[in-house]
């Protein structure tokens, strides 16, 4: 296992650089050799009929978890974007904060894959699962 360029703290803090008030909801919780575990703290205004957390929100929680991780790999590259996002949405998430487990597979010099189980905060049982390619731009000299 290799360390991260960039840890937990390191990314929040880029995050907070390029991104202000991103972090407001979101909490880089860990960063390792390939991996990124992101809270998305859900307001009210997040949650669609019926009381529960939109697929929309889930969505972006899954992007942004496979996001961390590959700022984890790559380091403080703000403009690596996603190229690619197929989601599967399992059952439906209660109000309230809602996690990503990112891992990546494969980080090659233009794109990274992985993907993301989405849970609900101290439910065991994933709400949905996301599989993410992200495009990593080239390096500059």
């Amino acid at each position: 296992m290799s360390t991260p360029a960039l840890d937990a703290r390191g990314v929040t803090e880029f995050l907070d650089e390029i991104w202000p008030g991103v972090t407001d909801t979101l909490v880089i919780e860990a960063v390792t050799d390939r991996h990124a575990r992101v809270r998305m703290v859900v307001p009210p205004e997040r949650l669609r009929p019926g009381g529960i957390v939109s697929g929309a929100t889930l969505m972006s929680l899954a992007d942004t978890a496979v996001w961390v991780a590959v700022l984890g790999v790559v380091g403080r590259v703000a403009m690596a974007v996603t190229a690619d996002l197929t989601m599967h949405f399992l059952r439906p998430a209660p109000p309230g904060d809602v996690i990503g487990e990112a891992r990546l597979y494969k980080v090659g010099r233009r794109l990274a894959t992985g993907d993301v189980l989405v849970y609900a905060d101290g439910d065991p049982e994933p709400v949905a699962h996301a599989v993410v390619t992200y495009a990593i731009p080239p390096a500059t000299p």
